[in-house]
């Protein structure tokens, strides 16, 4: 079942970038997507070696044709990385695995990748969602509910959130009354109907605010198209959110793709670089495929050069005793925090925004987990599942009205950066990765996840979400 929501999504992900030819790989299950026939390198010398390798190997190789290897696109800026095409992207057969073949015997000789995919990179609950959020009455309290800490702007940790934009009406919810950042280009269709995750930033800095209110959160619009950018793309759009304001105290990071690459994207080599070299630390979802496949920039986690400086968050289910059915997992995740159910602002506070789903829900589990998850409740069917049998009836439409409730590892990144923030202040560390190096040294409290143990941090404000409370009925 795992497949279905990856499937429904690549077709609405490549309607968002039409201009791309994308694919998926290395197979058709719930895995990656990038751009067909190119692949991404090094500018300079390792550029012009991969074009003569490849060049050669489509020479002397039946069926593949060598004159369209070619550098593409704009040259190299900051980031350093350059596209090549390798093949005619409206053809039948991807001809990246064939290059990325051709160069592998010079890879291993050099002990680096000189080649890759250019993936998307997507929020974590875009390629691979969780569930779609579900609004939960202004009389309910947010979870995590605001943490007893007062707003000093003279002492505020700064948190960057580079996701989707604030809502219009984000000030409504008391949280985010001092929250800046680019607003949301566009929230709902010519209907009114709200667009397929377009709340996502509001509710990732609503979370930050309550576990740590001690905050100045600024939140980019960055992944405002749809919530996907290609890897060759998305270096130079993080060097821009952090040159606007100056490089934070900490980076709450939503988004990534997966990858079976151990050494991280070609594409984020110069940022990751310098992000190093800095002070701030980086706090990235591990994603929601339900798989121990690393999903960059979160596994740059477990490379030694990167240990301190990113921190991979995946998410906990409702009651905080195991791992969500969707969260990823493996040695390269640090840690696991609430993820499932949450509740923060999303919109409507000044008028009610109704929101038509996307996706159905299941009858069983798509990842094999035997709880109430949030894959089959609440019940409703969804406009990209149309062609499932097992949906029956017209997609389903809710009204929002300022809370929401949602779940994944985007918004378990946002709480873990919260306990980094908070710890901050509490302990009056100005250092973000001393914070988070004691932060997790702290954390005796272990979680089972795919039959592990390992780390997990809860809020003192997060509460349990009751499992016979997820059982709304069909």
């Amino acid at each position: 079942m795992a497949p279905h929501r990856f499937h429904e999504q690549f077709e609405h992900i490549r309607r968002s970038l039409p201009d791309v030819p994308l694919t998926m790989g290395p197979d058709d299950s719930a895995g990656m997507l990038y751009e067909k026939g190119v692949v991404l390198v090094r500018d300079g010398e390792e550029a012009r070696f991969v074009e003569d390798a490849v060049r050669a190997h489509f020479t002397r190789t039946p069926g593949l044709v060598p004159d369209p290897v070619r550098r593409v696109g704009p040259r190299a800026g900051r980031t350093g990385v350059t596209r090549i095409r390798v093949g005619d992207p409206d053809g039948g057969e991807d001809t990246v695995p064939h290059a990325l073949r051709a160069v592998r015997e010079a890879e291993d000789r050099q002990g680096r990748r000189l080649a890759g995919r250019n993936h998307v990179v997507h929020i974590a609950v875009n390629a691979c969602p969780g569930d779609e959020p579900v609004p939960v009455p202004r009389t309910e309290p947010a979870n995590p509910a605001a943490a007893e800490e007062s707003y000093d702007p003279a002492t505020a940790v700064g948190v960057l959130v580079v996701d989707t934009g604030l809502m219009h009406d984000h000030r409504s919810y008391p949280l985010l009354a001092h929250t800046t950042g680019d607003a949301q280009l566009t929230e709902t269709d010519g209907d009114g109907v709200l667009h397929q995750y377009v709340g996502h930033g509001t509710f990732i800095a609503g979370i930050l605010a309550a576990v740590a209110p001690n905050t100045d959160i600024t939140v980019r619009g960055t992944l405002n198209d749809a919530g996907a950018v290609l890897e060759s793309e998305f270096g130079a759009l993080l060097f821009e959110a952090v040159d606007r304001d100056g490089w934070p105290d900490i980076i709450s990071l939503s988004a990534g793709t997966p990858s079976a690459d151990t050494d991280g994207l070609i594409g984020l080599d110069g940022f990751m670089r310098e992000l190093r070299d800095r002070r701030t630390l980086l706090v990235a979802a591990a994603g929601n495929n339900g798989s121990d496949t690393p999903f960059w920039p979160a596994a740059y986690a477990a490379l030694p050069e990167y240990a301190d400086c990113v921190l991979s968050v995946g998410a906990l289910r409702g009651d905080g005793e195991s791992g969500a059915c969707f969260t990823n997992h493996g040695p390269w995740v640090r840690v696991h925090v609430p993820g499932e159910r949450l509740t923060s602002a999303l919109t409507g506070f000044t008028t009610p925004v109704p929101y038509v789903y996307q996706h159905s829900t299941f009858d069983a589990c798509r990842f094999g987990a035997d709880y109430p998850c949030t894959c089959r409740y609440p019940r409703h069917t969804g406009v990209l599942s149309e062609g499932r049998e097992s949906t029956g009836g017209k997609p389903d439409q809710v009204m929002f009205d300022g809370l929401a409730q949602w779940s994944g590892t985007s918004f378990a990144a946002p709480v873990a950066a919260g306990l980094v923030a908070a710890r901050m202040s509490a302990y009056r560390e100005r250092d973000p990765r001393a914070a988070g190096a004691a932060l997790l040294a702290t954390a005796t409290e272990r979680a089972e996840v795919r039959g592990a143990q390992v780390p997990a941090l809860r809020p003192p404000t997060w509460r349990p979400v009751p499992g016979a409370a997820w059982a709304v009925p069909a």
